[in-house]
C-alpha cells in the first residue's frame, strides 16, 4: 500500500505507482508530493543541501509491520523534465518513483557497480517507462 500525501495538483499514476510497489517489496510505502520550496526546505533540513531536487528517498528501520520508508516528489521537477524530454507527467513521475523505491530497498547508484541501473531498467522496461533517471544523468556526464 502506498500512503499519499499529495501537496499539489498533479493527478498522480497511483495504479502504475501500486503495481511498481507491490513487484518490489510487501512494505507499505509512504509518498509525499510537494512543489520546488518545499523540496529544498526539506533537502536544506535533511542533507545539509540548500537547493531543490527532483526525489528523496528516506528509509525507516526494518522493523515488521512498519512502512519501508518515505519517498518525496518534487512536482515542479517533474513537470519541467517531462516537458523538456517530451513524456508524460506520468511517466517521468512513476520513473522518480522507482528511482526513490530503489533507494528504499538499499540501492545506491553513488556507491554501487550498476545494480540500481540495472534493476531500474529491469522495472522500466516492465512498465514500458521511457529512459530512467541514472540513464540520463549519466548520459549527461
Amino acid at each position: 500500500m502506498i500512503d499519499i500525501d499529495n501537496q499539489s495538483d498533479v493527478n498522480l499514476p497511483i495504479k502504475t505507482l501500486t503495481s511498481i510497489t507491490d513487484s518490489l517489496t510487501q512494505n507499505d510505502v509512504e509518498l509525499l508530493v510537494v512543489n520546488e520550496e518545499q523540496m529544498r526546505s526539506i533537502n536544506a533540513e535533511h542533507r545539509g543541501i540548500d537547493k531543490a531536487t527532483d526525489v528523496l528517498s528516506f528509509p525507516l528501520e526494518n522493523i515488521p509491520m512498519a512502512p519501508l520508508g518515505t519517498i518525496v516528489i518534487n512536482t515542479q521537477a517533474v513537470k519541467m523534465v517531462a516537458k523538456n524530454l517530451g513524456h508524460t507527467l506520468e511517466n517521468e513521475f512513476s520513473l522518480l518513483y522507482i528511482h526513490g523505491l530503489l533507494h528504499l530497498l538499499g540501492y545506491d547508484h553513488e556507491v554501487d557497480k550498476g545494480e540500481m541501473r540495472d534493476k531500474e531498467e529491469e522495472i522500466i522496461r516492465s512498465f514500458k517507462l521511457p529512459q530512467s533517471l541514472i540513464v540520463r544523468t549519466q548520459e549527461r556526464l
